[in-house]
């Protein structure tokens, strides 16, 4: 899981950088705002490839005595640097420059070069979009690409979904901003195609932004998953009842679990001690992800009989 989406990230950041340059050439040239816009853009997007890598390499560090539990939130906290960088950095400057060009709009030049440079960026993009979704899709499993998306904990393979997904729109709206300019004859539609692509970066920064912030205050495990662990844990014999799993994402692939048990007061201590230990090893056979186990006994068992 965590080479695909390295894969992911590093394809993501060779189309961004290699799209900024010729965007922003092409963009000096024409004096497209829309074009500005996309520049600012894929900008924004290699900046966020570089701050993924980061995030990845920093959450693979092992525990100790300040981190006990490891270091796999690092990555949440850097994707969430990556939303509010799309917000600002993308989304705020986008719509302030085509705010700009819509109250003093300019003569736009040749659109050939603005044409030529989206045809390139969105060959890029879509190239690093299909190996984002194989990355995402491999580690997803089979369902609804939406909800995968949504209920995904590994912001290193869906924030570039999210992110190639906006620009592929971003370079349609750009694209459009620059014929109907030059069609029409009328300057202020590029302006206002800046304006759409920045509340297009907006709303993806904002869903990032969610998603992040839910994993950093202890996000768990759905409601399911939890329901399945009870009924997994309450197969062995000596068990009375289960309260509600308490669980939190430490990372992507790593959860931690806390279960209160009652067992029957008849159950002596090695029945209990034997019984923890197939607990265990039922509940991670089912989800390999709940790597931090542990049973908390509710009730004291007795003694074995000699």
């Amino acid at each position: 899981m965590a080479s695909q989406s390295k894969i992911a990230v590093l394809a993501a950041l060779g189309g961004d950088l290699a799209v900024t340059v010729t965007k922003f050439v092409a963009a000096a040239i024409t004096g497209s705002a829309a074009m500005w816009s996309e520049g600012i853009h894929s900008a924004a997007d290699s900046s966020n490839q570089v701050l993924l890598l980061i995030g990845m390499r920093r959450s693979k560090r092992r525990s100790d005595t300040e981190h006990p539990f490891g270091h796999g939130k690092e990555l949440y906290f850097w994707s969430l640097l990556v939303a509010v960088l799309i917000f600002g950095g993308g989304g705020g400057v986008s719509v302030y420059e085509g705010i700009l060009r819509i109250r003093k709009p300019i003569v736009l030049g040749d659109p050939k070069w603005s044409y030529i440079v989206l045809g390139c960026a969105l060959v890029f993009e879509s190239i690093s979009l299909a190996v984002a979704l194989r990355a995402f899709l491999a580690e997803s499993g089979h369902g609804n690409i939406l909800n995968k998306i949504t209920t995904s904990k590994n912001p290193a393979t869906y924030t570039v979904v999210a992110e190639d997904t906006a620009a592929i729109a971003g370079i349609f709206v750009a694209a459009a901003g620059v014929f109907f300019s030059h069609y029409l004859k009328i300057p202020i539609i590029d302006g206002v195609a800046s304006v759409i692509i920045g509340l297009l970066l907006a709303t993806v920064a904002t869903f990032l932004i969610r998603e992040s912030r839910g994993l950093l205050v202890g996000e768990g495990v759905n409601p399911k998953t939890e329901e399945e662990i009870r009924q997994i844990a309450s197969k062995g014999a000596p068990v009375n009842s289960i309260s509600r799993p308490l669980t939190m994402y430490l990372g992507p692939s790593d959860v931690l679990l806390i279960l209160d048990v009652r067992f029957n007061s008849a159950a002596n201590i090695s029945d209990v001690a034997e019984e923890i230990e197939r607990m265990k090893s039922r509940i991670r056979e089912r989800f390999p992800e709940l790597r931090k186990i542990y049973i908390d006994i509710d009730s004291a068992p007795t003694e074995p009989h000699t």
